[in-house]
């Protein structure tokens, strides 16, 4: 791998992991994505997880895993909020995917990071969705209905009728949703969604329809874990609808402990800058264009995820498009 001092920082695109899934399609292809045979649900587009490390395309660093760029850039890659992610035990905080929702998913809850049964090393699974496309008609379930408690969960998944306790919300594109840790939720068929969430892949199945997985047997719930784990009282849980009038305006779609996502128009030329406090990662939701650095540029289409790294500095956005922005709070 290139040594680090020699290569001035640039925004770094990767090869993304495609992972099939019971509930997926074909849909990814639509973001020039070439997918392998079978129903896939999932583009980990920018990764550095035990289960997937997506590797770097482009520039001096092609060929190398986001792992290996994280243990050599250090803080001056991920920016001073992100130190403590930067070791050799370190991980990336964020895991940033394209969902593709040919099939409802499992009803599922994740964890918070102090749950005392996570899998050693996991963290807890705090994200946000936003809607790229949503067939008419679409549905995703958020949450439960208002004042239900453990006992009538459980009590409903013992007599059949779970669906009656959960909220089913209609969907379109440009709709945002975050899910904080505790939140019971599924996306539901004919939706495809960009995901930004803490680098987690702990989910727990509170009930999947009774159907069978890809290998034919029916795929393991985790009813005590999700009973121990739902937010009872709320999450915190909140969506938007989103309609950008005013271009190059950054509109913020949700904060957490361990992102905020803004959202914005691009229009033309909009110079900024990233900040040593932390990297920035662009995913790019209609339209096209380039993204410039003083030594380069990258042609941007829909789907493409960028990692800017904290010590990047000046950039600018060229084009027409919408664009998501996350970085650490």
């Amino acid at each position: 791998m290139t040594n680090s001092t020699t290569v001035k920082p640039y925004p770094l695109l990767f090869q993304p992991l495609l992972k099939e899934r019971v509930w997926g399609g074909r849909s990814l292809e639509q973001f020039g994505l070439e997918l392998p045979e079978g129903p896939i649900g999932e583009g980990w587009m920018i990764g550095d997880h035990p289960n997937g490390t997506t590797r770097v395309v482009n520039g001096a660093f092609a060929g190398a895993g986001l792992d290996d760029v994280r243990k050599q850039y250090g803080a001056s890659f991920f920016g001073t909020k992100g130190e403590e992610f930067t070791g050799d035990n370190g991980r990336f905080p964020l895991l940033i995917k394209l969902l593709d929702c040919n099939d409802d998913l499992s009803v599922q809850v994740h964890p918070d990071n102090g749950y005392s049964k996570l899998p050693p090393g996991e963290l807890g699974k705090t994200e946000m969705w936003y809607v790229l496309g949503a067939k008419p008609g679409s549905k995703i379930i958020y949450g439960l209905q208002p004042g239900k408690s453990r006992d009538d969960v459980a009590r409903a998944l013992q007599d059949g009728t779970i669906m009656d306790v959960l909220q089913l919300v209609d969907v379109q594109a440009g709709d945002s949703f975050y899910i904080p840790a505790g939140t019971v939720h599924a996306l539901c068929a004919g939706v495809l969604v960009a995901e930004i969430q803490q680098n987690s892949d702990t989910t727990y199945r509170l009930f999947d329809y009774n159907r069978p997985g890809l290998d034919g047997k029916p795929r393991e719930l985790h009813i005590e874990d999700s009973l121990n784990v739902i937010a009872y009282e709320g999450s915190g849980a909140t969506r938007m609808t989103t309609e950008l009038a005013a271009p190059q305006q950054w509109l913020t779609l949700a904060e957490s402990p361990y992102f905020r996502v803004e959202k914005a128009k691009v229009e033309g030329e909009w110079k900024l800058s990233t900040t040593p406090d932390s990297f920035v990662i662009l995913v790019v939701c209609d339209g096209g264009g380039e993204v410039t650095w003083p030594d380069g540029r990258i042609g941007v289409k829909p789907g493409d995820c960028l990692l800017l790294p904290a010590s990047l500095g000046d950039y600018a956005l060229e084009g027409a498009f919408t664009v998501l922005r996350s970085y650490l709070p």
